[in-house]
């Protein structure tokens, strides 16, 4: 067979084999070559700067994706065979951005100022000595802005920066952020700029639709950059691995200051001064032992009765503040212990820090060294009772009081109320003695207990958002004894965004481990919470994986609900094609498998997708065959959202009175959540049905649907409430209000970034704007619809756009007008061969 001629299909000459970056830059090389043209010609015809494309071309940086289209274009290649690849290389597993759309914390009480992000750990209450760096840490922020604090491991870098950090808190009262940056954490890769980036523009309470989405590094550094310039805020960058990973992050003009924590010298950062650190002095060692100790001082403390033995406490600790800790916490907790008691404790240790922790953990109970051990095999940075739980496999009250132990022997740290996590020195030393005294099987089974956690979690917080459940119960192992209870969406959506790393961590730690089940049912039961976040790359990346699990599990069950949910994530996208091909595969395994409910899901999705492709007939049975699977599965609420939608689909075909009645229907079904979305889709249907003959009430209607859109947190269901609102509007000839509705719903979109969108919403902007006289306006919103139209492969929105630039020419150039209805009806004829096409359905659609 031949090639679609234009597409970009070239191999892949010089690229790191499964290296998505290197491959997406030999892809780019291959076109620079087909162009003839060197470096500064073809960013000049591109419209990108030499040095950009250098970049791009070299591997250096993945290109935003209107880079790549440039190219593309430049050469007349299409450029969407790249887009997976360019996502991959963009963001492999990300962590999206907190959004506008989750749910937030209790507003103050009126007319309180909102309370700035704190999310600084505790400063010790024992910072002991650092006098002099103290004061280099402080001075060198006061100058630039930015120090860099290192030094070996166990040292006190971080105690310092946080220390420093509370100090300045009044001086930088907008925010107090910190984020482990993983440099030098056992088991995990550096957090890379992207997902660390996302995460403080998260902390500010950014929302998604303000953060882009695409364009890699560049534009988010941009953005974060941006919203310190406003703020006087404190960034604590901790444990970071080198000046590449810390240069992105760094606050630019403006006010902010940061401050960084590395094992290594930041040779890269050649503007920020450092402050290294070295072991404390003996003075300050012995110091820090008695504060934290509990002695008294004195000739009556233990300290000042055995001085050789505290000497050699501290000779073994080796002046390091974190083992000095872990040693002291031992002497506080055994007042019947002698300092000699202690030495020989440690003298069976075989480092200082093996020493200190060893023997930390020697005073432990046998199930308590046990939990110690397996909880260095969490794949996640922070763990809460419930994890930890699972994990031992013991009750939660049984985990909960041995957290607690460990957090008195300083072996593990709470960063916030219910929360905890090992220093990476502990967690070494827990997973060297989990491998030393566990057999593997035993590990094997531990992490398998978290991985079977967090999927039964997921599914519990999914049932509290989702108002449809899966077709199919989780069956990626069995449930732990304690889950997490969730007293409605809100709590569910907080839980996903509290867990959010977590879960990707774990999500890789299952693809790692080969747990196919696992890999599967994750991201399905994540779904609702991605809805809220905007996350179409990240989802499309967790469903790849999901299917290539499904096909090794071999279940034609599991297999069908994997392409359905990469078609849908793909569909979300905007990448119609490739969710045409994953449904095609789907059918025939969801049709053997023979779940009327899983079926229904998969016929409710292929219509979303004839209607973009600009169908109308094909989706409304789709609606009504989907409905009629839910009824037989004994699924009303999914009836009822087929039903919400065969009545949307009606109203675009100008049945209006039919439309208006089965929204009504829909209405008339109680449900205890007002924005549930069948409930918004009828509301939004019928107050366009009946705008014509009963405009007040189709107002009352659509606000009602705009303001559960906007407390729902969906910025997707409020724009189209506002585009259909101004089609309401105008029906009444209420132009000027309309168009304002018409230009907030695209000023959302625009936010969003979510230019396919604008699709379902150009036809009823522009004939607003028709009616109201400005037929310039309405002529380049026609025209933008029209160039959209094909690359979206929608032909009925191409018709549209025609007949639209028709109405507009009538008076002017009805030579012109003519050639576009006669474009339309072309079309009309290719989408519906034996149908009526001379019919024009432009004022029936819901965007006319």
């Amino acid at each position: 067979m031949g090639r679609k001629a234009g597409t970009v299909v070239v191999q892949q000459r010089g690229a790191k084999k499964g290296d998505p970056q290197d491959e997406l830059a030999a892809r780019l090389r291959m076109l620079q070559e087909l162009s003839g043209l060197g470096v500064r010609a073809l960013a000049r015809d591109a419209g990108l700067s030499s040095s950009s494309l250098s970049r791009y071309l070299s591997g250096q940086t993945v290109p935003p994706w209107t880079a790549v289209i440039a190219l593309c274009r430049l050469l007349k290649r299409d450029p969407r065979p790249l887009r997976p690849l360019w996502e991959r290389a963009s963001s492999p597993l990300p962590a999206p951005p907190k959004t506008s759309r989750q749910v937030q914390p209790p507003a103050p009480p009126s007319g309180a100022p909102r309370p700035p992000r704190n999310d600084l750990p505790r400063d010790v209450p024992d910072f002991t000595g650092r006098e002099a760096e103290l004061a280099a840490v402080l001075a060198a922020v006061d100058a630039g802005g930015v120090v860099a604090v290192d030094g070996m491991a166990g040292v006190g870098k971080t105690c310092l920066a946080v220390h420093a950090a509370h100090r300045l808190a009044a001086a930088y009262p907008d925010a107090q952020l910190y984020i482990d940056l993983h440099g030098f954490t056992a088991g995990r890769e550096p957090l890379g700029a992207d997902p660390a980036l996302r995460a403080l523009l998260a902390a500010l309470d950014v929302p998604s639709e303000k953060i882009p989405q695409e364009g890699g590094i560049e534009p988010l550094a941009a953005c974060w950059r941006s919203e310190l310039a406003h703020r006087r805020a404190v960034v604590v960058l901790d444990n970071a691995v080198d000046a590449d990973q810390i240069r992105p992050l760094l606050p630019g003009a403006g006010p902010s200051v940061a401050l960084v924590t590395s094992r290594n010298r930041l040779l890269g950062l050649e503007e920020v001064p450092p402050v290294s650190l070295d072991v404390l002095t003996p003075g300050e060692a012995a110091d820090l032992l008695a504060r934290a100790s509990g002695d008294p001082g004195g000739s009556d403390g233990r300290l000042a009765r055995e001085p050789e033995a505290a000497a050699e406490v501290l000779r073994r600790c080796g002046h390091l503040p974190l083992a000095l800790r872990l040693a002291a916490a031992r002497l506080r907790h055994r007042p019947g212990w002698t300092v000699g008691i202690l030495v020989e404790r440690m003298a069976e240790g075989a480092t200082e820090f093996d020493t200190a922790f060893a023997m930390s953990v020697r005073q432990l109970d046998r199930g308590r060294r046990r939990f110690f051990r397996l909880l260095g095999l969490v794949p996640g940075s922070t763990f809460d009772e419930h994890v930890a739980a699972a994990l031992a496999d013991v009750p939660l009250r049984a985990a909960r009081a041995m957290l607690e132990d460990l957090l008195d022997a300083h072996l593990v740290q709470q960063p916030a109320a219910g929360r905890y996590r090992l220093h990476d020195l502990v967690r070494q030393h827990a997973l060297r003695a989990a491998a030393e005294e566990d057999p593997p099987a035993e590990r094997e089974r531990a992490l398998g207990r978290v991985l079977d956690y967090y999927v039964h979690a997921a599914a519990a917080a999914d049932a509290a958002v989702s108002y449809l459940r899966s077709g199919l119960e989780v069956a990626a192992g069995p449930p732990p004894a304690d889950l997490p209870e969730f007293a409605g969406k809100h709590a569910a959506l907080l839980w996903f965004a509290t867990e959010y790393t977590n879960l990707m961590a774990v999500f890789e730690a299952a693809v790692a481990a080969g747990a196919d089940a696992h890999v599967c049912e994750l991201p399905r039961r994540m779904r609702a919470f991605f809805a809220r976040r905007c996350g179409t790359t990240h989802l499309n990346v967790l469903f790849e994986h999901s299917l290539v699990a499904a096909r090794r599990l071999d279940d034609p069950a599991r297999l069908g609900e994997a392409h359905s949910d990469l078609g849908f994530a793909r569909y979300n996208a905007g990448r119609m094609a490739e969710a045409d091909a994953a449904y095609e595969a789907a059918e025939p395994l969801v049709s053997r498998a023979g779940n009327a409910r899983t079926e229904a899901e998969l016929t409710m999705r292929r219509g979303y997708l004839k209607w973009d492709e600009g169908r109308v007939e094909e989706p409304l049975d789709l609606f009504r065959r989907a409905g009629g699977l839910y009824q037989d599965a004994g699924c009303p609420t999914g009836s009822a959202h087929a039903s919400a939608y065969e009545a949307w689909a009606m109203l675009q075909l100008g049945q209006r009175e039919e439309a208006a009645r089965l929204a009504r229907a829909v209405l008339e079904i109680p449900h205890a959540d007002p924005a549930w979305p069948p409930a918004l889709t009828a509301r939004i249907t019928l107050g366009v049905a009946i705008a014509a003959e009963e405009p007040g009430e189709a107002t009352e209607h659509l606000e009602r649907a705009l303001a559960l859109a906007r407390e729902d947190g969906h910025r997707h269901n409020e724009a189209w409430c506002l585009n259909c609102l101004g089609v309401a509007l105008r029906q009444a000839g209420r132009h000027e209000e309309a168009l304002a509705a018409h230009r907030r719903a695209f000023a959302l979109l625009d936010e969003l970034f979510e230019e396919h969108w604008k699709i379902h919403f150009l036809y009823g902007h522009a004939e607003t704007c028709r009616l109201a006289g400005r037929p310039e306006e309405a002529l380049r919103l026609h025209r933008q619809a029209l160039e959209l139209a094909p690359r979206l492969g929608n032909r009925h929105a191409e018709a549209l756009a025609r007949e639209g630039i028709a109405a507009v020419l009538d008076g002017t150039d009805p030579a012109a007008a003519a050639e576009h209805r006669a474009a339309a009806l072309a079309v009309r004829r290719d989408l519906d061969p034996g149908g009526p096409a001379s019919r024009t359905v432009a004022e029936a659609r819901s965007g006319a």
